[in-house]
């Protein structure tokens, strides 16, 4: 058989049937299996990165593409664990939680987040990839929720201590629903911290 046959079919001398293939299709048999191999591996289980795509409704960012590596993940976990273990990160109840525990949960969040952009090495915040993250988690706070902390915050904290002085029979939650914009405060809040849990799920697409 030379190598410009395909495949060989012959009888032998005690008439048993023979196969043989040739060169071109054993190697194109094996640039097949070598291809259907490496589409059924996820791309990163062979150390490449594709652009994930986020979607974040959150001061609306809109959408973004963020190709992750090593050092994006790790900062992108650091960020994620913040948002997950703290009260900003959970649906919001609204017969049990109390309003001043939330705005205290976004108080402490903007600090811990501002503290973890200036642990950032100078060097990597250059990556286009990583200045794209900084600039989400910095707009999540700036963009999401400071609008709702200007216009609510301090009017409301100034009316709770206010009435928390004169009705100390009440709990927490039955004195803010006495609040005469509750229904607005609270619509506006419950959409801030809807927006808040979606863009906790779309970060994590970015840990690996």
């Amino acid at each position: 058989m030379n190598w410009q046959e395909i495949v060989r079919i012959y009888l032998t001398d005690y008439y048993a049937l023979n196969i043989k293939f040739g060169p071109i299709l054993l190697g194109a048999f094996t640039i097949f299996i070598v291809i259907a191999i490496f589409r059924l591996i996820p791309k990163n289980k062979w150390g490449f990165k594709h652009d994930i795509e986020l979607n974040v409704s959150l001061g609306g960012i809109g959408v973004l593409k963020i190709k992750p590596n090593h050092e994006l993940e790790q900062i992108a976990h650091k960020a994620w664990t913040e948002l997950i273990t703290r009260k900003a990160g959970l649906k919001f109840d609204l017969e049990n939680d109390v309003i001043n525990e939330v705005y205290n949960s976004w108080y402490v969040l903007f600090s811990e987040i501002r503290n973890l952009v200036k642990e950032i090495p100078s060097g990597q915040i250059k990556d286009a990839d990583t200045q794209k993250l900084v600039n989400l988690l910095v707009d999540s706070l700036n963009k999401g929720l400071r609008p709702h902390l200007t216009t609510w915050q301090a009017k409301f904290r100034k009316w709770y201590d206010y009435k928390e002085k004169k009705h100390k029979d009440k709990t927490p939650q039955e004195i803010q629903k006495m609040y005469p914009l509750y229904d607005k405060l609270i619509h506006d809040l419950v959409l801030i911290n809807q927006q808040m849990v979606a863009y906790i799920n779309e970060l994590k697409k970015l840990i690996s």
